[in-house]
């Protein structure tokens, strides 16, 4: 069952002038679903940091290695996924669904693009439920009122936030908005995250650029120190907060950097 849902009406309109992070990156992955501003935006971080397209890919590999640990392993049967991106290969629903057919998964994004793409590819096994909510991580209070019409919240929640927490730029205000979603869970919930770290000085300055130049939300690199500070409370899993490439590593086609800029984890709230 595929069901959309906005927990915000969205300006339909999709402003073409400005880029929007999940455009670029799905520029950044090899998708086909941007624009001009977006490309121009993409390539300028590239310009400075080379490496960024190895962030977008091992980025999305993460995604792939959490969501089947915690469908698999962890038995996690409903996710929450925050930030989500454009619609691409395996997906969070097609990884978790294929694990355990009877997954139900909630997306959030607010960019219109991704609505509409998302009200087309995103289906579901007949067993399970998939759901798209138009909304800001920054009104985790909407998002859950909405996201309880598909999920649970009395049962254990995988809750998605990868690469999202960067664009609130005050670290005490994402903090607390990763507290109010993880509070609104039971025990037993998880929290996967990852982000960019400031352990590259060439890709802080990628950003920093970015962030003048691109008339775009701006983005956060945190430390590996803050960005651990989100698991307060959790039962951290092995390897801990680490480079992504290093978080259980499995065999990649575009082989294995020593270290990439974007650290991530996984938290079990007990």
């Amino acid at each position: 069952m595929t069901e959309r849902t906005q927990a915000q009406r969205p300006a339909t309109q999709i402003d073409t002038s400005v880029p929007h992070s999940a455009r670029i990156w799905n520029y950044l992955l090899g998708g086909k679903d941007h624009y001009a501003v977006d490309r121009a935006a993409g390539d300028k971080v590239c310009e400075v940091f080379p490496g960024m397209v190895d962030i977008t890919r091992h980025s999305r590999a993460f995604i792939g290695r959490v969501v089947r640990h915690l469908a698999g392993e962890a038995g996690i049967r409903q996710f929450l996924d925050i930030g989500t991106g454009l619609p691409t290969v395996d997906n969070t629903h097609e990884i978790a669904q294929r694990v355990a057919p009877e997954s139900r998964i909630v997306y959030v994004d607010n960019d219109p693009l991704v609505l509409a793409h998302a009200q087309a590819l995103l289906t579901s096994t007949r067993e399970g439920a998939t759901n798209y909510l138009h909304a800001d991580v920054r009104d985790p209070a909407g998002i859950l009122a909405a996201a309880a019409e598909t999920l649970d919240l009395d049962r254990p929640v995988g809750l998605m936030l990868m690469g999202v927490l960067g664009l609130v730029q005050d670290e005490a205000e994402a903090r607390a908005v990763t507290r109010e979603l993880l509070d609104a869970l039971p025990p037993g919930s998880y929290l996967g995250y990852n982000d960019g770290s400031t352990t590259d000085p060439a890709y802080v300055e990628a950003i920093r650029r970015f962030n003048a130049g691109s008339g775009a939300v701006p983005y956060t690199p945190r430390t590996p120190e803050q960005m651990a500070g989100f698991f307060e409370g959790l039962e951290v899993l092995e390897p801990g907060m680490v480079s992504l490439p290093h978080w259980r590593p499995e065999a990649l086609p575009f082989g294995e950097p020593p270290r990439i800029a974007c650290y991530g984890g996984v938290g079990r709230k007990p």
